[in-house]
């Protein structure tokens, strides 16, 4: 147990650093089950003052989003009946590239389920540190490559630095915005969105940038922890049931393929671009 000295002094530093050091995802027990043991209230607390960010100049219309006062996990802003949740901060990118992350979201279901083939131009969306871009990369072989987006200079770097370590020459960092990944119309075959869209803070405009930059027929791929489910121990605003995500994509010109169940906390939910859309 920590005392109130050693938080109030936690709490000091962060205030000199920065936005919060930590993913804040996770609701953490111990081995009893028990949830939040005061040596974690920090771990819990500090995400709660996450990246601070500006508007864009094409704010959307009012009636698009709507404004509620915020929880412990999210910003105050509600879209099509769900709160988005906080910015997982650059501070937290070791949690991205934690061990248990193969026994916790076996990416190589999820890989499976995304049925690359060499030759392919891909994107991971909200790539943070690169944990599947390099996979991805693999994948697509040096004939192909993988934008690897994030609105992070931070962790652009740290995604830079982890793909020179592994040798992914066929990943290219793009440094994306808040309602646009930045990636050329018309140029993806298939986008991959781990564990991030929940955090879109214009999720319509940014979803819009997305299948804009798919090619006819293009993939769009949702990979998020499964809402209500009660065996998975991410806080609820970081995840999304799969109605709500079918939902969401219903605005776009997106038809929904499949939806991959067999992951241990996750739903991979795939949609295909539309040729025609009306809305």
């Amino acid at each position: 147990m920590i005392s109130c000295y050693q938080l109030l002094s936690a709490l000091r530093e962060w205030s000199c650093r920065g936005p919060a050091a930590w993913a804040g995802k996770v609701i953490v027990q111990d081995r009893s089950g028990r949830k939040s043991k005061p040596a974690l209230v920090l771990l819990l607390l500090i995400h709660a003052l996450a990246l601070p960010t500006a508007a864009p100049a094409g704010e959307a219309a009012p009636s698009r989003y709507t404004s509620v006062p915020a929880s412990a996990d999210g910003i105050g802003k509600v879209y099509l009946g769900r709160e988005i949740a906080q910015v997982m901060s650059f501070h937290g990118a070791q949690w991205l590239e934690r061990a248990e992350r193969v026994d916790e979201e076996r990416p190589e279901l999820v890989l499976a389920a995304l049925e690359l083939k060499p030759g392919m131009t891909v994107a991971d969306i909200g790539a943070g540190t690169g944990y599947y871009s390099w996979r991805m990369a693999q994948r697509v072989g040096a004939s192909g490559t993988v934008y690897a987006v994030d609105i992070q200079p931070e962790m652009i770097k740290l995604l830079e630095r982890q793909m020179s370590r592994r040798g992914a020459a066929n990943v290219k960092p793009v440094l994306g915005g808040l309602t646009d990944p930045g990636l050329p119309p018309g140029s993806i075959d298939l986008a991959l969105m781990v564990d991030v869209y929940h955090e879109f803070e214009y999720p319509y405009e940014m979803l819009a940038a997305i299948v804009r930059a798919l090619k006819p027929g293009g993939r769009l791929v949702f990979v998020e922890f499964r809402g209500g489910d009660a065996a998975v121990p991410i806080k609820p605003l970081h995840t999304m049931t799969e109605a709500q995500v079918r939902k969401e994509a219903a605005i776009h010109a997106l038809q929904w393929v499949k939806t991959a169940r067999d992951l241990p906390w996750q739903n991979a939910i795939v949609f295909r671009k539309l040729s025609s859309f009306q809305r």
